[in-house]
């Protein structure tokens, strides 16, 4: 229920619901509240909240339960880093870097981390530099707009991505996007204002319409400033009066420039994609190639490139672009699900390329950084696949039927000796090198019953039945373990189907009379009070009894025994219900007097 919740909660974070994420890890804790994962996902939830106390909390409460887990120090440092508390965000982050120092996300967080401590000093002193906004322009300027819905769709836009890494490189370049409408919304949401700005086209087309007709101060300073915002009016009445800034004509072509080359850079790609689906594969990385080259700031080009080159074949050229892509990713903040995409295909031509069991673990950690980034379905399936192919690889490469022996032997003697935990540690070897080998579970099962282990016993039991259905030690081992474990019904059926197998067994004869000597001491109600008592408790937590409890026609046969005998009578004759209520006999369910 707990994963189920958590799984709830994760689909919501990735939706943006983070109000519903919150709910749902809350329930995931109440389930399970020493899980430290459940924490810090809830501490991601109200970071993106900009709930920062309560991120916090939860951040503290991720590294108590595992102080040895990097992510929960990285939650730790962005709550403090929400709370603008930037030195106690650089210890978190420091803290978390002694642990794992090659966690990306805490070498990047310390970076911001820094970067925002020395800003807030300078701004704090009045230094070069210190701007009115600046601190609006911190690292956890991206985890506001993410987490407002108008903003949120912006940040998918490349062009509007730069501008803001522009700005929060150095506020003072504010002045330079202020006609740009979205720039002006994401300082509302920065400043938690409401601007009623203008378009710059709008404002060149009053101010052209004014000069033409000779009207007076259309060019004024005065009118420029008018359609800018409160919040702009008060960082340029600094200025000297009659000041004007007029936008550079290079800046404005070199934008217009780089839209009409985005806008080529799209066309290429569409083609490139419809060459992709016509398997003409040459063509589609001419295109994605010339994508790539007219703009470097999508890295879907990237993508879909190392997709093609994945298809042909060419699997080092995709691990390249690939790792371009991440790299790009990262410096652009891209959207974190193209990152997962790049390492996800990353992941796969890794597979593709692994001829040993040591070859998977590059692909394994690509598959698992892809799914810290978006946790996708395809994603985990391929990790559950290189990890199984990893494992049977594993296995192949140690497989040797002559150890194996040789370790059995080695078991064997142990055995003889009594030395049952030495005797284990050999079979267990003996299994991994030759996995098929029946007689060395059914030894180890042996050893197992003689320590008490009995489920660990009935395991190696059943798995060398499973291998050799006609080896009648395993049916022994089966019935031995069910024997000690008191249940007799399930050991008597197990020693008669070993009898089919070898009708003159003794060791399964004997076993047979032990088991019916059991069961009819119950059925005669020879069963002393104790015993009585721990067959009752054994058996209403066996699953065959309680479905037999639950059967709507056992509960009228019960009710016919004790207040109809006719009738009783009548359920003795059916050798389906006689075999139920020989079950609850034996289990000292239903007692005969």
């Amino acid at each position: 229920m707990a994963d189920e919740a958590k799984a709830k909660g994760n689909a919501a974070f990735s939706a943006g619901n983070f109000d519903d994420a919150v709910a749902h890890f809350t329930d995931a804790i109440g389930l399970a509240p020493t899980n430290h994962v459940l924490y810090s996902n809830r501490s991601a939830a109200y970071a993106s909240l900009n709930k920062f106390s309560e991120a916090l909390s939860d951040a503290e409460k991720t590294v108590e339960l595992k102080p040895d887990w990097g992510k929960g120090y990285s939650r730790l440092g962005a709550a403090h880093m929400g709370l603008r508390s930037y030195d106690d965000a650089v210890s978190s982050y420091k803290r978390g870097l002694e642990i794992d120092p090659n966690n990306d996300a805490l070498k990047s967080g310390l970076a911001d981390a820094e970067a925002a401590s020395s800003r807030s000093s300078r701004t704090r002193g009045g230094g070069p530099g210190s701007n009115p906004f600046g601190e609006a322009f911190g690292p956890e300027m991206w985890v506001r707009l993410s987490s407002d819905a108008g903003t949120r769709e912006l940040l998918q836009q490349p062009d509007f991505v730069k501008m803001m890494q522009d700005i929060q490189k150095s506020p003072n370049n504010l002045n330079l996007y202020l006609k740009d409408p979205r720039v002006m919304q994401a300082l509302g949401v920065l400043l938690n204002l409401k601007f009623q700005a203008r378009g710059a086209e709008d404002d060149d087309a009053e101010t052209a319409s004014q000069s033409t007709s000779g009207g007076g101060g259309g060019g004024s300073p005065e009118r420029k400033r008018a359609a800018e915002s409160e919040a702009v009016k008060e960082e340029k009445s600094s200025e000297t009066e009659g000041e004007t800034e007029p936008e550079p004509m290079e800046v404005m072509d070199e934008e217009k420039e780089k839209r009409e080359r985005k806008a080529l850079a799209q066309k290429e790609k569409e083609t490139g994609n419809a060459a992709y689906k016509k398997k003409d594969f040459d063509t589609a990385i001419d295109h994605y190639s010339k994508a790539i080259e007219l703009d470097d700031e999508d890295i879907s080009f990237l993508t879909n490139r190392a997709a093609v080159y994945l298809e042909m074949g060419k699997l080092e050229d995709c691990i390249k672009d690939c790792d371009k892509a991440v790299e790009r990713g990262r410096e652009l903040r891209s959207d974190y699900k193209m990152v997962a995409r790049a390492l996800t295909r990353k992941g796969t031509a890794l597979s593709k390329m692994a001829k040993s069991s040591k070859d998977y673990e590059p692909a394994i950690e690509a598959f698992q950084k892809a799914l810290t980034e978006h946790r996708n379905p395809d994603t985990l399936k391929k990790l559950n696949d290189a990890e199984k192919a990893k494992k049977e690889l594993e296995q192949q490469e140690y497989f040797d039927p002559q150890i194996a022996d040789e370790e059995r032997d080695k078991g064997n003697q142990y055995f003889k000796e009594q030395k049952y935990p030495e005797a284990i540690k050999h079979y267990t070897e003996a299994i991994k090198r030759n996995p098929k080998d029946f007689k060395a579970y059914s030894n180890r099962a042996a050893c197992y019953t003689k320590l008490g282990a009995m489920p660990e016993g009935l395991k190696d039991a059943e798995k060398c039945i499973d291998l050799d259905p006609t080896f009648t030690k395993g049916y022994i081992r089966k019935g031995a373990v069910q024997f000690f474990m008191k249940e007799y019904e399930k050991a008597l059926e197990t020693y008669q189907e070993g009898l089919k197998h070898d009708p003159r067994n003794q060791e399964l004869l004997d076993g047979v009379r032990r088991c019916v000597e059991q069961i009819n001491k119950a059925s005669r109600g020879d069963l002393t009070p104790d015993e009585l008592k721990e067959r009752q408790a054994k058996g209403m937590h066996d699953p065959e009894i309680q479905n037999i409890l639950k059967d709507p026609v056992m509960q009228q046969v019960l009710s016919d025994f004790q207040e109809d005998p006719s009738a009783a009578q009548a359920h003795m004759k059916n050798p389906l219900v006689m075999n139920k209520i020989q079950k609850l006999i034996s289990a000292g369910i239903v007692q005969v007097k």
